[in-house]
């Protein structure tokens, strides 16, 4: 499986995981010039920004050890955004990511506040 085909199918995993929890899905790789976010949710009151990372193995690491301070600040900055252009100044915030392992039994880390 590549790269690509890797992050599509944890990105989807990921949102139907987010789903059975309860959070509703507001967007989807939302890109502005900061960055890309790949999921936006909302539960409750909270504003969920979601970086997903799908890896097959964990031989060269978890895959949340991927999101590095650069990747964060994108996402940050990006959230900012999101924030001004849709209107949700009245929410909480958070930044999470899930890990997907797609190893023949689909693994998910749901790391809520990670940075």
């Amino acid at each position: 499986m590549n790269n690509i085909k890797k992050g599509i199918k944890g990105e989807v995993e990921a949102v139907n995981y987010l789903i059975s929890q309860g959070y509703r899905i507001m967007d989807r790789n939302y890109r502005t010039k900061a960055g890309e976010i790949d999921i936006v949710a909302t539960k409750s009151n909270i504003l969920v920004f979601v970086e997903v990372k799908a890896r097959t193995t964990t031989r060269y690491g978890y895959p949340h050890e991927a999101v590095n301070r650069r990747k964060q600040m994108k996402i940050y900055k990006s959230s900012l955004i999101y924030i001004q252009h849709k209107g949700f100044s009245d929410y909480q915030i958070r930044y999470d990511i899930i890990e997907v392992l797609l190893n023949g039994n689909t693994r998910i880390n749901h790391i809520k506040n990670a940075f």
